[in-house]
């Protein structure tokens, strides 16, 4: 077994995925030296943040000492998400007691191209029990903590892997998205969060697709070009997918290296539902259109007109539907119907808002997204991004996002802080969180460039430009390896 030491530790917790990979194929470093210090850095302090929850240890270090890994990340320690992402052998319980020690019985096509990409699987990070939250704290496992202020969320519900990066436990992990669960946590730990376009990331063999195509599943990191990296190795659709957006012809990592072209960029001011945008929310966005214009882009204020809040409770109404047959489907598994007593009383009220919803009240609430998706697309088609805050409001306190709250209505008022989140999955189009600015309590807030369907491309040779201007990869939070 290789010994991790102090250098390897700063070498590992310092190099984003790209950077990692370079070195085992150069024979600098082992794939057994990468798993032996990513487990000792995850030993080290899981116990403070609570981030990885189930473990695949033996798992990793049998696959790294058999050799033979190839593909762009050959070697590099990675880490799922407990929730969604099939993956053969491994447990996956989504955050819920009711299916403790399930086992994935087939690899998702996604899971099998992260296979072929040459990860090495150590486990799966923490989420709010059946993910539908921007905190993560689950019964089952307890609270995730930022590394960067403990007393505050890391944002949900890919939270357990937003710390996990941050903190440099791994390079890269595994995030799902279905109205903000990758964003919202890039912002709270200081990360670049991508959505892709609807139908970038195939749903397949099993499903077509998940809530009318509005769940993404793709990553968080510290850099544009591991996001970039990554959406070549995993992006592609199946035949017979219902969403196929447009694809370029050259690799989305080569397309970072082009010399960036003067961009019309909207930005948003105001909060489309809610209370006012924070004073450092706004100032945040201000001075990332500032930065923008300096860099020779074209900058013009401009406020939503689609009624986001009408919008946002039709989502909720379509969200309910599929959580109570999300769990008609999870009775056939475990052989029982789940139980009041096993659910957050949030998610109790949500099972039982969907299945007492009238099919024409159901019908009017798709209708309803449908149609703000078409208002979203055309008002900013006028745009080649849109820029937003990724939250409207700083991180909250640990124990604001507790679904321990049974009142629906109640709960998902507060949601306003992510007003700017679920309308990108609704409408198809990508968007990805960028930090921005710490603080005063030393935690991060992101912005959000928001692009049209299927033009990842230029989002990332954006955000490629900001992170040149605004290094980022440096900052790391006070909990994190090697400190």
């Amino acid at each position: 077994m290789p010994t991790v030491t102090k250098d390897l530790v700063e070498l590992y917790a310092g190099s984003d995925a790209t950077a990692l990979a370079g070195l085992v194929r150069d024979g600098q470093v082992t794939p057994a030296e990468l798993v032996e210090t990513a487990i000792a850095v995850i030993e080290d302090l899981d116990p403070k943040l609570n981030a990885v929850v189930i473990r695949s240890f033996d798992e990793a270090r049998a696959e790294a000492a058999r050799g033979g890994l190839s593909g762009p990340f050959a070697g590099v320690p990675f880490l799922l998400k407990n929730i969604g992402s099939q993956w053969k052998g491994s447990r996956l319980d989504h955050g819920l007691a009711y299916l403790k020690d399930h086992v994935c019985g087939y690899d998702s096509t996604l899971s099998a191209r992260i296979r072929a990409a040459g990860f090495l699987l150590l486990g799966r990070t923490n989420t709010p029990e059946g993910g539908w939250c921007i905190g993560t704290e689950p019964r089952l496992y307890g609270n995730t903590l930022n590394p960067w202020n403990p007393g505050f969320t890391p944002g949900g519900s890919s939270g357990g892997a937003a710390v996990a990066v941050a903190s440099g436990m791994v390079p890269l992990a595994e995030g799902s998205d279905g109205g903000g669960s990758i964003r919202v946590p890039a912002s709270c730990c200081g990360l670049v969060g991508l959505k892709p376009s609807r139908g970038r990331i195939t749903y397949g063999p099993e499903d077509a697709d998940l809530w009318m195509g509005s769940v993404y599943t793709f990553a968080l990191t510290r850099t544009v070009r591991d996001t970039a990296a990554y959406l070549d190795a995993v992006a592609g659709a199946e035949p017979g997918d219902p969403y196929t957006p447009p694809t370029p012809q050259q690799s989305w990592l080569s397309l970072l290296a082009e010399a960036p072209k003067p961009l019309r960029i909207g930005f948003a001011q105001d909060a489309p539902f809610g209370p006012a945008l924070a004073p450092p929310v706004a100032e945040a966005v201000a001075d990332t259109a500032r930065l923008l214009e300096a860099m020779g882009h074209r900058i013009e204020p401009y406020r939503l007109r689609c009624d986001l809040e009408r919008a946002w409770w039709d989502y909720n109404d379509v969200v309910a539907v599929e959580t109570a047959a999300e769990f008609d489907r999870l009775a056939a598994i475990v052989g029982r119907p789940v139980e009041e007593h096993e659910l957050a009383p949030f998610n109790w009220s949500m099972l039982r808002h969907g299945r007492g919803m009238a099919a024409t009240r159901y019908a009017a609430a798709l209708a309803g997204i449908r149609k703000a998706s078409q208002l979203l697309g055309r008002e900013l088609h006028a745009f080649d991004v849109f820029l937003t805050p990724t939250l409207t409001q700083p991180p909250r306190p640990v124990g604001y996002w507790s679904m321990e709250d049974g009142d629906r209505e109640r709960y998902l008022a507060r949601w306003s802080d992510a007003a700017f989140m679920f309308a990108f999955n609704i409408s198809g189009l990508p968007a990805m969180s960028l930090p921005s600015t710490r603080l005063a309590n030393g935690v991060p807030i992101g912005v959000q460039l928001v692009g049209r369907l299927g033009d990842e491309a230029t989002l990332l040779n954006l955000a490629g430009q900001i992170e040149q201007a605004r290094p980022w990869a440096e900052m790391r939070p006070p909990i994190r390896a090697g400190a």
